[in-house]
C-alpha cells in the first residue's frame, strides 16, 4: 500500500495527491494536517471549545505543547498558536480560545466555530512539558486563558495516576471566568490539590497564599502559564527565593520589546512584490504590512514561525536575542527580525 501511494503521488506531481483528495473530502489528506471540529461548548460568554479529530498524520502532542492552527478568514490563511487542554494520553484534540477583542482569529473562531468545520493544524512544539520521570512534588500555576497547557498536564498526570502531591493554582477575574471548573472539580484527590483565587475578590498571588496553597513548594517543580500580571510577580518571588530554577514558564502574549527606530538606516526591499521602503527600524512584518503586503504571520512574537522567510542579503537583528544574522539566504522570522542597514527579503 506504501509503494503504491507514493507511485500515486509521482504520477500527480507537482500537485500531488492530497491536492486532489481535498477535493473528496479534506480530511482524506495524506500528508497535509488537519482537523474537523467534532464539537463546540462555550463555558464562558468569551471563549469558546473546539474539540477536534486530526488527519491521519497527526503524531499525537506532549501535555504542555501547542499547535499551530489555520483558518481561512475573507480569503486570507490565519494561523494563531493554542496549547491543548485534554490529557496527552486521549485520542483526539481539545482546544481553548479565548476571544480577544483585537484579535481576528480568536473572534472569528468564538463567532463561526460549528461542528464540521476543518481547520489546519501543525505537529505539536514547545519545551514546555513535565519531565520523566514525573516530579513527587509539582505547583501549576496559571492565570486566565494560560490554563490551556497546565491543565493538560494535570488532566495528563490524573490518566497516569500519578501519587505524587500536585498543586493546580488558578486566578482568574471571578468563578464565573474560570475555565473548564467542573473538569478541576472532578479531578480533585487527596494528592491533588486545585485552589482558585479571584482577583474581583483582592485575592493576588502571593509569598502567602502559595505558602497556604503548597507549603513545600520549595522543593517542589513548578509550572507556569498567563499574563503578564501574573508572570511577573512569581519569577520575582521565586527569584528572591533562589529557586528560579525550579520555575518553568510559556507565555503567548507578544514580548515587550524595544526599537531605536531614530537611528534606521539602509532600504528594505522585498524581492517577490518588487516593492522598497525605507527601514523604519521596525520589525520586517510591520514594515511588510506598511508596504501593502501581507505576508503570512501567526503569533507575531516568534513562537510560531508561520512569518519565516529567507533574507537573500543584509543584515537583521533579533529583537528578542539581539543576536545578529548576516548569512545570505538564510531563514528568518518577519516578526521579530529588525533590518540593520539594508536587507533584502523573498517576500
Amino acid at each position: 500500500m506504501g509503494k503504491l501511494a507514493s507511485l500515486a503521488e509521482a504520477l500527480l506531481t507537482p500537485h500531488g495527491m492530497d491536492r486532489y483528495l481535498e477535493l473528496v473530502d479534506p480530511m482524506l489528506v495524506r500528508r497535509d494536517l488537519r482537523g474537523v471540529v467534532t464539537a463546540v461548548r462555550r463555558q464562558t460568554t468569551d471563549t469558546v471549545t473546539l474539540t477536534l479529530r486530526p488527519s491521519r498524520a497527526w503524531r499525537g502532542f506532549t501535555a504542555g505543547q501547542y499547535v499551530r492552527l489555520t483558518v481561512d478568514i475573507d480569503g486570507v490563511r490565519r494561523t494563531r498558536c493554542y496549547s491543548p487542554t485534554g490529557s496527552q494520553h486521549h485520542d483526539g484534540l481539545e482546544l481553548t480560545v479565548k476571544a480577544d477583542p483585537q484579535g481576528l482569529v480568536s473572534r472569528h473562531l468564538h463567532t463561526h466555530a460549528r461542528p464540521g468545520l476543518v481547520l489546519g493544524l501543525s505537529q505539536p512544539d514547545g519545551t514546555f512539558t513535565l519531565p520523566h520521570p514525573r516530579p513527587e512534588r509539582l505547583v501549576l500555576i496559571s492565570g486566565g486563558s494560560g490554563i490551556t497547557p497546565v491543565l493538560s498536564m494535570l488532566r495528563t498526570l490524573a490518566d497516569e495516576g500519578h501519587d505524587g502531591e500536585v498543586v493546580f493554582l488558578h486566578y482568574a477575574n471571578s468563578a464565573d471566568d474560570v475555565l473548564h471548573r467542573d473538569e478541576l472539580a472532578a479531578l480533585e484527590r487527596p494528592n491533588l490539590r486545585v485552589v482558585l483565587g479571584y482577583t474581583d475578590d483582592g485575592e493576588y498571588f502571593s509569598l502567602e497564599h502559595l505558602k497556604t496553597a503548597a507549603p513545600w513548594y520549595d522543593t517542589a517543580e513548578s509550572y507556569l502559564c498567563g499574563p503578564k500580571q501574573l508572570m511577573d510577580p512569581v519569577r520575582e518571588l521565586y527569584a528572591a527565593e533562589g529557586l528560579s530554577e525550579r520555575l518553568h514558564t510559556e507565555e503567548f502574549t507578544p514580548p515587550e520589546l524595544t526599537f531605536d527606530t531614530g537611528s534606521a538606516t539602509g532600504q528594505v526591499r522585498f524581492a517577490h512584490s518588487g516593492r522598497e521602503v525605507e527601514n523604519s527600524g521596525r520589525p520586517l512584518l510591520e514594515q511588510a504590512e506598511t508596504a501593502g503586503l501581507r505576508p503570512e504571520h501567526g503569533c507575531r512574537m516568534g513562537i510560531c514561525f508561520s512569518c519565516t522567510q529567507v533574507k537573500t542579503r543584509g543584515t537583521v537583528r533579533n529583537a528578542k536575542s539581539g543576536e545578529l544574522l548576516s548569512e545570505e539566504n538564510e531563514e528568518i522570522q518577519l516578526c521579530i527580525s529588525v533590518p540593520v542597514g539594508d536587507v533584502e527579503i523573498n517576500c
